[in-house]
Formats: C-alpha cells, structure tokens, sequence
C-alpha cells in the first residue's frame, strides 16, 4: 500500500512551481550520499548552508499579513511573567520577563510580598545577546547566586557567582559544565559541581559526552585547585548530577549512563559531608528503575521511583541506615509527575488524562487534602521551604498564560502572585479534549484549542503537535504563536500519543525501542480523525515538533505525505543509523535502540526519516529547523534530511531549511529570537495552509484576568 503514497500530488498553498536548490553533491558513502555535511564548519558546508538561508529568505519573503504578525507576536511576548519564588535564608529569588529585556532577569527581595531589586541582567553581559543565561540557583543560606551562561544558547555553561548583598560578581567561574547545576555547601563557602573534559576546539557540537568528573570548588580560590569528589573511570559514559541537602549534612549524586542517558534509569550514591574521612557510598547500583531525589528531613531521603511502579512512586531511606527503603506515597491509578517538601508537606503532582492534579501529603505518606488548581492544566516550579507557611507554583493551560500562585499550605487554596494583564480574552477561545482509536484501536487523548463556535467544515489551517518519546508527558502549556496562529481562525491541537508519560511506564514502553511504529500511527491516527471530524483537511493540515517531536514529524512526513499540507520538523533527530556518534545521541540508544547491533538496527532504518525519504514523491510543503550552536541535536541530521528531501520531492511543494544563528536545541533563548522564530514559523504554515495573517488591531489590553479554564471534555 505504501508504494502508492508517491502517486499522491499534496495541495500546498501559493506556490506554482518548485524551487530551484542549492547544488548538494552526493558523496562517496552509497547509502549516506551526504555524509559530507557531516563535516558542518567545512567551508563547502557552510556555502550550502548559506545559500539554503538565502532561498528560504526568498520563499517567506512579502506574506501579506507578516508584519502585523510579528508585532501581535511581540504584544504577546511582552507581558510581564513572573516565576515562583525560590526562598533562601533571608531572601526571595525569582526571575521575570517583561517588555524591557531581551532574557529572563533575577529578583530578589526580603519577603515574597516585598520589593524586589535586580540582581542579575545577563543583557548586561552581551549587549549583542551571544551569552544567554543557562540557569541560576542560590546558596542556601541566600548569600550567593550561582548562574550559568552559555554560548549561543548552547549546552555548553560556564557558572559564575554574584553576592546577593551587593551584587557584585565574585572573580570564580566554573567551565566545561553540561546540564547540572552547582550545589551549595550550607555556608555557600562551596559547591559541588560536575564537569567534562574541555573539547578540542571545533568538537563542541559533536564531541560525545564522556569522564564527567565531580568536583569541589571552594569559593575563592583557583578552578585549577579543584577536588575530585567521584570519579568512574571504568564507565566513561557514566554522569554524575550533584545535590546537597538543605542542612548540609549530605551530598547526594544522582549517576546516569550516558549510552542510555535519557532513559530514566539512575543509579543513586551519598557522601556524609559530616563525617570526616567519608567515602561516597552506593544507595542504588544498579541501572534498574528511575530515582529522582526529592528532598530531604535530616537523615531521610526521598526520591521519586517507578521501581516495581508503572505509575511511580514517592520512597524514603535514611541515609544513615540504607538497608531498608520504605514506600511513603505507593503508586496509585494515576502517574506521579513530580513532587516536592514544603512547609512539612509532600505536595505531589499526578497526570490525570494528560492534566494535571496535586494533592498534599504528610512526611510519612499520610493524605491530607487535594490542592484545587485554576483550571484544568499544568504545574512546573512547584517551591517551598521547610518552615515556610506558603509554597508557589506556576500554572499554565492552553488559555492561561503561565502565571504564579501562592499556595496557603494550611488551606490548600491558591491565589495569583503578582498577577499582570493579559493581551487578549481567554473566553473568545476553548479548549475540548477528545479520545480518537489508533490503528490497533487504542484510545488516545488529544486536545483541540480554537475559536469558540467555529463551524466545522474542514476548511481550517490547523496546527498538529506531538512528542510521543522518552516517557515525558506533553501537557496543556500556553505558547504565544498558538493564540497568534487560533485568534486569527487557525486551530490548534495537541495529541498526548504514546511513548511519552502521560499514563505511565505502559504508555511510554507501548511506542519505544522496536514499537516505536506505534507513535507514527497515533500520530496519523490523530491527522485522519481531524479530518474524518471536519476540523480540516490535508491541503490544510500542518504538523511541527521539536527534538523527539521533529523525529517524530519527520517520519510522518515521508510515510504519510498524502494526509499533511505542510510540516515542520524542528531540531529534529533525523538520522537514526548515526544519531549514537555526535553530541548527546550515545544516550538515546535505550529509547531508540542501537544501530550497531544488526537486529535493532532494522527497526531503527524502517522508521529513520533519512532512510525513508523516497525519490520520485510528492511532498507538502516543509519547513526544517535546526540551530546552529545545538549541542544536543546537532545541526547535521536537518542538514543531511533536508538535502535528501529536496533530491527527493517531485512535487512544486517546496523543502525549505532554516538555520538559526546564536541559537540552541529548539531556537534562541532571547525574546527578540522567540518572536522572530516563531513568526517566521508561522509565516510558513500560514503561506502554504491558506491562513490569513492581517487581523484587527491589538494595542489594547483587557483588564487583569484570573485564570478560569475553558476546557471541555465529552
């Protein structure tokens, strides 16, 4: 059946005759023509490259309604979003975004209601935005801020520390750092950190991570003093993320394997930073299940685990005496998503049909009360200290732009911190979820978010989204371009496929490894039920997604070229025959599975959108993203996948590829970089899905609005 996939011309918009592409030879490798790309810094790399930019310049070029869109965009990015509040010692951190920076800055200030100041403007430290600020965290004691700036907004992060006192920097600065952040002695006279060796000049995008080391890094003195805490030479791969407890009594270290990184499996070691002389001591040793380490009440450690657990787990040990783990919150019928102490509280978030839900616990698994949320969506940066009476948290659904609220802990009720106001109406829009069967008759859950009473009559450019890989649930979030592209009568959706966590371990194995089909039949599953319900139809039906979600767009894209008008692949994972030798592919081979070994390389080439692209077909209109300081994915797999598509396509359809500049994994970090990326992908879909961009003017605001969720299910 699938060989008559190429007879099928697609409907793609405006465009009347194909493109003419830059020249990209084949190579010397029969199955691999353009392995050359590979070599991404080669000067005939970079040529191709440019003239790809330049033709894609060209094809997106004067799209009535382009400028109006970029400054609704800009509108939208404008408000004011603060973030919880992160209590230390005597102060409150938290970061906040507003019209007038291009990066997130830090606040601080002496009580959660207090008045804040700056402390950190990483605009201030490249005007021209080529340091972009990677993460921060304060002491414990809110002495100090640690904060991690990257190049381009890549993995690689070099940390520096700032008295939160005077705000003046201190002259240490940790390097080679990927992915942990520094931990804190109590005193902040220290901090355990990881660290890789430096790489060769030229290899910072595909140098594979190894001989991650941990280290100690007393304040004030020279990097090149450094301890080494924990160090596996006989497991290269091995990394190695660092915690100290609050009291400072312990240094936990969280050990992955990084040929299996991303699988969630984690061995778990602990050093008694009180015991002089101690040695770091295993508390799990084998790669068996996923811990992550939640908190800690003197000697009694929790973690999060899906050990004998599908839908995980809340578990404690004392440190001092390890024989024996005790299950404080047991599995239940819906996933734990994550957990946190507060205020002598276990406050744990489940998934409830890819929402989510908290619910209060005391420290020895004792139920107390449900935590009632704004609406139905979902919960990130949920803080709290000990003593503390309050914890916050940031909510976010497809209508409510992420907003804090303080949690009474006592109460359970929720009210909005530093509320700000919104650029639109959230009752002009709704959002319904509905369950479609997949091909083995599965039902799967999907959000649709658009104008409220829109007829149904197939004639709607629409948006489909999805993940679907690495057990990670996609849950309801606002994004700016989604309320751009719906208030302008485009729809906009959602599909929770499996492969991610959105009902558990089941849910995430159903799609992995050698099942991985199922996801790409979910997610057509999902195409052909908007179609068969008259939301759209293939001429104009678009797909995008990101990392695993680009994998998984491109698959789509050449098996099911006949159901989509357009498509978007972005930072996507293209090649799955040598994902395993650039960047941090080593650790995807649990989930994907390993293309040295024969039999799981099979599988690997049935469903690698490079191996699949098939010469002589009728593609719809593509977008391929990728960035050109992405360290995770990095640019060569757009860049080989591209090539092979423009080869390929038969059609006038045109295969377009932009590479982002200054950017990291998934576009830039700077508002001015998410405004224009985002426009221009919305310029795209708009071009060739037939969705008018002029719309009424937007300069005016609707009063604050507390969030009330507008979400229906049948």
């Amino acid at each position: 059946m699938r060989a008559t996939w190429i007879l099928l011309a697609i409907g793609c918009g405006s465009s009347s005759h194909s493109p003419t592409y830059p020249a990209a030879r084949h190579g010397e490798v029969p199955d691999d023509p353009y392995r050359w790309l590979e070599q991404m810094d080669s000067p005939e790399t970079t040529r191709w490259v440019a003239a790809e930019n330049r033709l894609t310049d060209a094809a997106l070029a004067d799209v009535p309604g382009a400028t109006e869109l970029r400054a609704r965009l800009a509108q939208l990015y404008a408000r004011e979003e603060v973030r919880p509040p992160v209590h230390r010692g005597e102060r409150y951190f938290w970061s906040k975004r507003d019209a007038a920076h291009d990066q997130s800055i830090v606040e601080v200030a002496t009580s959660a209601s207090g008045t804040a100041t700056m402390l950190l403007d990483p605009g201030e430290l490249a005007k021209d935005g080529s340091v972009q600020l990677a993460g921060w965290s304060p002491s414990w004691d809110g002495e100090l801020l640690a904060y991690g700036l990257s190049s381009g907004g890549g993995d690689w992060t070099r940390w520096r520390f700032r008295d939160a006192a005077t705000g003046t920097d201190l002259p240490d600065e940790l390097p080679d750092t990927k992915y942990y952040v520094p931990a804190f002695t109590a005193d902040h006279r220290g901090v355990y950190y990881s660290r890789f060796p430096t790489p060769a000049r030229g290899k910072e995008l595909t140098e594979p991570d190894h001989d991650c080391r941990v280290y100690f890094h007393a304040i004030g003195t020279p990097v090149a003093s450094d301890r080494v805490i924990y160090e596996r030479p006989d497991h290269p791969s091995w990394q190695f993320e660092p915690h100290t407890t609050r009291d400072g009594r312990y240094l936990v270290i969280a050990i992955g394997d990084g040929e299996v990184g991303d699988s969630s499996k984690e061995m778990i070691a602990v050093l008694d930073l009180g015991m002089a002389g101690a040695a770091v001591r295993p508390l799990v040793e084998s790669y068996d299940a996923e811990y992550v380490f939640i908190g800690a009440l003197g000697s009694h450690l929790y973690f999060e685990t899906n050990t004998g657990a599908p839908t995980k787990k809340i578990v404690m040990v004392d440190a001092d005496a390890p024989a024996t783990w005790h299950d404080i919150v047991p599995a239940g019928r819906h996933p734990i998503d994550s957990a946190t102490l507060a205020g002598g509280q276990l406050i744990v978030s489940e998934l409830v049909d890819a929402h989510m839900a908290l619910v209060a616990y005391d420290p020895e698994g004792q139920r107390l009360h449900d935590i009632a949320l704004p609406g139905i969506g979902a919960v990130y940066g949920l803080h709290g200290s000990p003593s503390d009476r309050d914890a916050f948290y940031y909510y976010t659904s497809f209508t409510a732009p992420g907003a804090t609220y303080q949690l009474e802990l006592s109460s359970g009720r929720s009210t909005p911190w530093r509320p700000t106001p919104l650029a639109f109406d959230p009752s002009d829009f709704a959002t319904t979820q509905v369950f479609f069967a997949s091909k083995d008759g599965t039902k799967v859950p999907m959000f649709i978010t658009a104008k409220k009473e829109l007829p149904l009559d197939g004639s709607h450019p629409t948006l489909l989204t999805g993940y679907g890989g690495f057990g990670v649930p996609i849950l309801p979030y606002f994004d700016p371009k989604v309320l751009a592209w719906v208030e302008r009568g485009g729809v906009a959706v959602l599909a929770n496929i499996r492969g991610g966590g959105e009902y558990g371990d089941a849910w995430h194995h159903a799609a992995w490894r050698e099942h991985a089909q199922v996801k790409l039949d979910d997610f057509a599953a999902a195409a052909e039920w908007l179609i068969a319900h008259h939301w759209t139809s293939p001429r104009h039906l678009g797909m995008y997604g990101t990392s695993g979600g680009g994998l998984l767009v491109g698959a789509v894209l050449v098996e099911r070229p006949e159901l989509f008008g357009a498509a978007a692949p972005i930072a996507g994972v293209l090649d799955l025959m040598r994902f395993h030798r650039f960047g941090q592919g080593a650790g995807w081979q649990d989930e994907f599975g390993h293309p040295d070994v024969p039999a799981e390389a099979a599988w690997l080439r049935k469903i690698s959108p490079l191996h699949n692209v098939r010469p002589g077909t009728h593609y719809p209109a593509t977008y391929v993203v990728t960035s050109d300081h992405d360290v995770r994915v990095p640019p060569l797999h757009s860049y080989k996948f591209a090539a092979a598509m423009q080869a390929a396509q038969a059609g006038d359809a045109p295969i377009l590829l932009r590479v982002e500049t200054e950017s990291g994994h998934g576009g830039g970090g700077l508002r001015s970089q998410e405004i224009a990326q985002n426009a221009e992908l919305l310029v795209f879909f708009a071009k060739y899905l037939g969705l008018p961009l002029a719309d009424r003017d937007h300069s005016e605001l609707v009063t604050p609005f507390s969030p009330s969720d507008t979400t229906t299910r049948p």
